[in-house]
């Protein structure tokens, strides 16, 4: 097992070399920075996980002693330990009595997956920073400038105009707050429909709004990049030939039902002030792409078999292109529904 010390800490090196770049802040550097958790998956997956526990380390000191010991925590924290954690999961098997081994379920692996990816923007929260009033605050700056941008493109409709064009640009009286020196007491804007107030106000509750379920998206978002991840890397050992375990069957693919008693304190949680609650909000987000995923495996799996398929798969890809996402809802909903009722058909599964 030393052996695979080495090749872990060289994979380590190139992980970190791939998430260091994210500072040139360039597309490039942006693409290269989304490939750094692969390495580490997958030596984990073709060594051992002794090798990507290698890397993180290895990884993380590069980054310390060269750049700054922040970027080398955010880089374990965030990417690198993440990474080293599912290879683990999806390497853990038993032996039978018959001789066979029995793998870790794919359907634990995805609910870690989920698990792993809300903790991880929590620990990369927390580490960017410790006081959650700082950092709602940064989020709600964000969010402000994301509604200003989409304002500005015609996204996001203007308020309307309460008042009438027939008005005289000089016909308004004095605002009420208006001193007797002519000076304005009151926040500018407009006298008689206080416009500009208005816009303020609602560029204001979309942006609290957008950064209260901002820890879901990026958690949902997260959840989806290691699942492909994981995928990716698998896939990678496979040709190799170093997969230690046979290829799954992703299709059959699904969650226990704790994972329901998981979503539901997750519900709870996210009522909590500070960090807490957005663990919970982001926990939300990580779960309800992982049902959003069953619930595609559950599609590719009750439609194997019947005539049409590729026109039911290929249409349902198409759906989902076409509403920018707005069909996962309904993926999230068959996905809970599916592991709640556990109706899956009592088949012998064929190849996906």
């Amino acid at each position: 097992m030393t052996k695979d010390i080495p090749v872990g800490a060289g994979a380590g090196l190139v992980a970190a070399l791939l998430f260091g770049v994210l500072l040139k802040a360039t597309t490039l550097s942006i693409l290269l920075y989304l490939l750094a958790p692969l390495p580490i998956l997958i030596v984990g997956l073709g060594w051992s996980h002794r090798a990507a526990l290698a890397a993180v380390v290895s990884g993380g000191l590069a980054l310390a002693l060269f750049i700054s010991p922040y970027l080398g925590l955010a880089f374990a924290a965030y990417l690198a330990i993440p990474a080293w954690w599912l290879a683990y999961l999806a390497l853990l098997g038993r032996p039978n009595a018959d001789g066979t081994i029995e793998w870790y379920p794919t359907g634990r692996l995805l609910a870690w997956v989920a698990g792993t990816a809300a903790l991880a923007f929590i620990a990369i929260a927390v580490i960017a920073s410790p006081d959650y009033d700082t950092f709602r605050a940064q989020l709600t700056t964000m969010s402000r400038r994301i509604v200003q941008v989409q304002v500005q493109r015609g996204r996001i409709p203007a308020p309307p105009q309460s008042g009438t064009a027939s008005e005289a640009p000089g016909s308004a009286e004095k605002p009420a707050g208006t001193d007797a020196d002519g000076s304005v007491s009151q926040p500018p804007g407009d006298a008689q429909t206080g416009e500009p107030q208005k816009s303020d106000d609602l560029a204001s509750e979309v942006a609290d709004a957008l950064a209260t379920v901002a820890p879901a998206i990026a958690a949902q978002g997260l959840t989806i990049l290691f699942t492909f991840y994981l995928w990716a890397a698998a896939r990678i050992v496979q040709i190799s030939g170093r997969l230690l375990r046979p290829w799954p069957d992703l299709p059959s693919t699904m969650m226990p039902r704790s994972t329901l008693l998981v979503f539901a304190a997750a519900l709870t949680l996210a009522m909590v002030p500070g960090y807490p609650g957005a663990l919970g909000i982001a926990l939300i987000g990580a779960f309800s792409a992982a049902f959003a995923l069953q619930g595609l495996a559950a599609f590719h799996d009750r439609s194997r078999g019947r005539p049409g398929r590729f026109a039911l798969l290929a249409g349902l890809y198409v759906l989902l292109f076409l509403t920018q996402g707005v069909a996962m809802l309904a993926l999230i909903l068959f996905g809970i529904a599916d592991t709640a009722l556990d109706r899956r058909r009592p088949k012998a599964r064929g190849d996906a």
